[in-house]
């Protein structure tokens, strides 16, 4: 008779499912939302989890112990890719487990640990400048190592669980991007090459880009449409954009959208919150504020003269 092979648990961080279904507790932390990375922190009772895998790249992390703890009670073992090995777990370890790669592990006592997930097509989208998207694949690492930068970034993610604080987002972003290339340069199997771009943007596909904002200064113009037309990434569209213009796509479409406004000042009949509108601007005080911190005059002054 034939024994049935056994089954391996899925997680499926895309549709916002967390690890609890394999551990005896809920996790006490666990982010909300965020797009393209999830964060969960632990404190469980021995347990010993079934085979799973997870399709996000996950990285787990020892945090420093609250007491004292002796580390041959605190160690234990992982299956991870087919292989066993005992973890030392000590304060800061992280084991890293690429997504699409199978694991258990058990732990024998009382146990605190984090989990951070990142989303594989992220890593991709932030890698394709330097390796093909379709060779982006990480190298699994059981618990038995340091670093200091990913330690820092689960300390930051879970200050930002813990308490909301001004510019989460953009702080959350900033983390999820420098823990991508931070990947991509030390864990991918296939080694990041320099880009074979040169240090500015050429000069049609300067033009591409600014004809596409001076035709579409109405909108609420986006750093990924206009990395989307010279095919670049939006981190490294930004730097060559800059290199090349000596101002961000943000300054340079406000920019734009004054000097648009002047024009319009000059040689139509629109009211100013028109012209507000027609140029991009929220409203008439946006535009007028913008205005006067860019030619220290406002609109209606400028009109005038």
């Amino acid at each position: 008779m034939k024994t049935s092979e056994p089954v391996i648990k899925q997680l499926d961080f895309g549709c916002q499912q967390t690890s609890d279904f394999l551990l005896p507790r809920p996790a006490v932390l666990k982010s909300f939302g965020w797009e393209h990375l999830h964060f969960e922190h632990h404190h469980q009772p021995q347990f010993d989890t079934p085979e799973h895998q997870g399709n996000w790249h996950v990285m787990a992390c020892c945090p420093p112990s609250a007491f004292f703890l002796d580390n041959d009670l605190r160690s234990g073992e992982r299956w991870l890719d087919g292989k066993l090995k005992r973890e030392a777990r000590n304060d800061g370890d992280i084991a890293i487990i690429p997504a699409g790669i199978s694991q258990r592990c058990n732990w024998s006592i009382t146990a605190q640990f984090t989990i951070v997930a990142i989303d594989p097509a992220f890593l991709q989208h932030i890698g394709q400048d330097w390796i093909n998207p379709d060779r982006i694949e990480l190298t699994p690492y059981f618990m038995t190592q340091q670093d200091a930068l990913i330690q820092g970034i689960v300390s930051a993610l879970r200050e930002e669980v813990e308490g909301r604080k001004i510019g989460g987002q953009l702080l959350i972003d900033s983390l999820r991007t420098t823990l991508a290339i931070h990947l991509l340069r030390n864990y991918c199997i296939t080694k990041p090459k320099l880009s074979s771009y040169a240090d500015r943007l050429s000069k049609p596909k300067l033009k591409q880009v600014t004809d596409y904002i001076n035709e579409n200064l109405r909108q609420d113009i986006k750093l990924t449409e206009l990395s989307a037309i010279v095919q670049l990434s939006p981190y490294y569209f930004l730097r060559l954009f800059k290199q090349t213009m000596n101002l961000t796509p943000h300054q340079y479409i406000l920019q734009c959208r004054i000097e648009k406004a002047k024009f319009l000042l000059q040689h139509s009949e629109s009211s100013i919150a028109e012209i507000a509108s027609q140029v991009g601007f929220c409203d008439q005080s946006h535009l007028t504020r913008c205005f006067k911190r860019s030619l220290g005059v406002t609109p209606r002054q400028f009109q005038q003269a």
